[in-house]
């Protein structure tokens, strides 16, 4: 049986093949092809997309296609289900969920940045794997840590060091902020889909998940409110006109942005503009 998905693997794309040539499809062939080319290609070949958005085989709510192929394919070993939250945490950049997610990630990152030919680090990541299931079937009860009295030390660090109750916010959240504002400034064109492609988190996650960090809002509502906010400040500081502050804030003319800006503030930009100055004379006054 064939399965495709989209090139350079890194979390879910080695740990998905990996489940399905250990457990599922022995004799399964795995092929990496570029995003835009996989549902073509998967119909070409008669193979099983997964880890793409819009297929069976993907990420649901928090989970990542791992979890998904567990329970599609009942697999019940418990060394299995000790795996799942390793690779969720270090696929979805949520630490939080094993001890082990950042140690996956970092040793993953380092291999897809070494190895360029996906096969090949398709080969190392099953070493990798495979590697991972033996700890988790025989080795969890073995510390590399022996002495009573370290161990006790630890526990004293771990508990100094975990969260007072607020849940852990994941580092995409923050590059992803940064991203956004970076086009803003520019007056780029936004793109989820490729926004978290670079920064290699699958974009069906961030896409549920976004409003969990950026203040219960839609990544649409989201960009309405940071062209807004720079619209405010443009009209506050500078003689543009209305027509090039629509421009310079992304929108597509100015009868749009005036649309926009008068749901979020309650008043045209022209009227904005107007109280701000009436406001600036009385001061000199």
């Amino acid at each position: 049986m064939h399965w495709i998905t989209r090139e350079r693997p890194k979390i879910d794309r080695l740990a998905c093949p990996w489940l399905i040539l250990r457990f599922i499809d022995p004799s399964a062939t795995i092929h990496f092809v570029p995003e835009a080319d996989v549902l073509t290609q998967a119909e070409a070949l008669g193979a099983i997309p997964f880890d793409v958005p819009g297929v069976e085989y993907t990420h649901y709510e928090d989970r990542c296609t791992f979890d998904y192929f567990l329970q599609k394919h009942a697999l019940t070993d418990a060394a299995l289900h000790q795996i799942a939250p390793i690779v969720r945490g270090a696929d979805t950049d949520d630490h939080s969920l094993a001890a082990q997610s950042a140690g996956l990630w970092a040793i993953s990152a380092g291999l897809a940045f070494n190895i360029e030919d996906d096969q090949q680090l398709l080969a190392q990541g099953l070493v990798l794997y495979d590697a991972l299931y033996s700890w988790a079937k025989h080795l969890q009860s073995v510390r590399h840590t022996q002495s009573p009295t370290e161990q006790l030390l630890l526990a004293v660090l771990h508990r100094f060091l975990e969260p007072s109750g607020k849940r852990r916010v994941p580092v995409w959240v923050g590059e992803l902020k940064e991203a956004i504002q970076d086009q803003i400034d520019t007056n780029l064109t936004l793109s989820l889909t490729e926004l978290a492609e670079s920064l290699d988190v699958n974009p069906a996650y961030v896409s549920r998940t976004f409003a969990r960090y950026f203040n219960d809002l839609s990544f649409g509502d989201y960009i309405r409110k940071l062209r807004i906010e720079k619209a405010l400040h443009l009209l506050d500081n500078t003689a543009y006109s209305l027509t090039e502050i629509a421009y310079l804030t992304g929108f597509s003319d100015q009868s749009h942005f005036t649309r926009i800006f008068k749901k979020q503030t309650g008043q045209t930009p022209s009227e904005y503009r107007k109280k701000g100055r009436k406001g600036k004379t009385r001061t000199k006054g």
